[in-house]
C-alpha cells in the first residue's frame, strides 16, 4: 500500500509542473492588457508603466513563470490586480463555498444515483428498469443553466418554496444555508446522479450472474441479502473509483451553475477574474481546482485498492 501511494505521489510531481505550465500560457492568450485595464477611462502612459513594472508584465514570459511558480510553491499565488487582495486569501474565502456546493451535489447524486442503479438492475427488463434508463438519460442531456433557469422559475417565482439566489454561510444560519444551496446542489448533482445510475446497473448485472450470487440463492437466502450483502459490495468497487472523480467535476463544473444561483464560489470567482482581465486570481484559482482534481485522483486510486482485495493481495 505505502510503495503504490509513494508511485503516485511521485506521478502528481511532473503532472502538476505540467498542467502549471499550461495555466500560465493559455493566461497569456486572454486578449486585452490588464494594465490598460486598471489604468482607467484616462489610460495615463506613467499609471501604466508603473502597473506593468509592478506586476512584472513588462519580463519575458518565461522569467514571469518561474517567478509565479516560485511564489505559489512557498504558498503566495499573487496578489489581485483588482482589489488588491492576496489570491491565497480569495482561495480560503470562497473554496469552502463550492465544497459545500459539491459535497451536497454529491451526496444527492449517490442518494439517487446507487438505489436507482440497483432496483434497475434487480428489475432488469421491466417497466421499473425503462424508467430509471429514461431518467439517467434526462440527467445526462438536460444543461445545467436551463435546468436552474427553470427551477428558479417554477420553485422560487411561482411556489414560493426555496430562495431564487443567494448565500448565507452555516455559521450564520444552517437552516438558511440548506435553504440556498439545495436546488443549485440539486442542479450540480443531477447529471453525476445520471452517470452513477448507469455505472450501478451495469456494475450490479454483472455481480448478479456471477456463480457465487448463484450459490448464495441456492443455499436459501433471501433476494435482499443476494442483492445488498453479496452483490452490492462487489458491484460498488469501480463505482467508489468513479465517484471520486466525479466529485472533482463537480468542483470544476460549477461556474454556471454558481453563476445562476449567485453563489460566492470558486465559479464566479474565476468569471469575474477573466472578465476583468485578473491574471493572478484566474492562474491561483485554476491551479488549485487542478491540483484539487489530482488529489481527488489519486484518492480514488486508494480506494479502489482497498476495495479491492486482489490488488491488496
Amino acid at each position: 500500500m505505502l510503495a503504490f501511494l509513494v508511485r503516485r505521489l511521485v506521478i502528481t510531481i511532473p503532472t502538476i509542473f505540467f498542467v502549471s505550465v499550461l495555466i500560465f500560457g493559455l493566461q497569456q492568450l486572454l486578449p486585452g492588457n490588464p494594465a490598460v485595464v486598471l489604468a482607467g477611462e484616462e489610460q495615463d502612459p506613467a499609471v501604466i508603466a508603473y502597473i506593468t513594472h509592478k506586476y512584472h508584465l513588462d519580463k519575458p514570459l518565461p522569467v514571469r513563470y518561474v517567478l509565479w511558480i516560485g511564489d505559489a510553491l512557498h504558498g503566495d499565488l499573487g496578489e489581485s490586480i483588482r482589489t488588491r487582495q492576496p489570491v491565497s486569501e480569495l482561495v480560503l474565502q470562497k473554496l469552502p463555498v463550492t465544497l459545500e456546493l459539491g459535497a451536497l451535489a454529491f451526496l444527492i447524486a449517490l442518494l439517487i444515483g446507487v438505489p436507482a442503479g440497483i432496483v434497475s438492475a434487480v428489475k432488469s427488463g421491466t417497466a421499473v428498469d425503462y424508467g430509471a434508463n429514461l431518467f439517467a438519460l434526462w440527467g445526462i442531456s438536460t444543461p445545467n443553466f436551463w435546468l436552474g433557469i427553470m427551477l428558479i422559475l417554477l420553485i422560487s417565482v411561482e411556489l414560493h418554496w426555496l430562495p431564487a439566489s443567494g448565500y448565507v454561510p452555516p455559521g450564520d444560519d444552517l437552516a438558511q444555508n440548506l435553504k440556498t444551496m439545495i436546488m443549485p446542489a440539486f442542479v450540480l448533482g443531477n447529471a453525476v446522479a445520471a452517470v452513477i445510475m448507469r455505472h450501478t446497473r451495469s456494475a450490479m448485472m454483472q455481480v448478479l450472474g456471477a456463480d457465487y450470487v448463484r450459490t448464495a440463492r441456492a443455499k436459501g437466502l433471501t433476494e435482499r441479502a443476494v442483492v445488498l450483502r453479496h452483490s452490492l459490495r462487489n458491484a460498488l468497487i469501480p463505482v467508489i473509483t468513479l465517484g471520486a472523480l466525479e466529485f472533482g467535476q463537480l468542483l470544476s463544473g460549477a461556474v454556471l451553475t454558481e453563476q445562476i444561483f449567485t453563489i460566492p464560489g470558486f465559479g464566479k470567482l474565476i468569471v469575474d477574474a477573466v472578465f476583468n482581465r485578473d491574471f493572478a486570481v484566474v492562474q491561483g484559482v485554476v491551479l488549485v481546482t487542478a491540483t484539487l482534481y489530482i488529489f481527488l485522483n489519486i484518492c480514488a486510486d486508494v480506494a479502489y485498492f482497498l476495495a479491492n482485495p486482489r490488488l491488496r493481495s
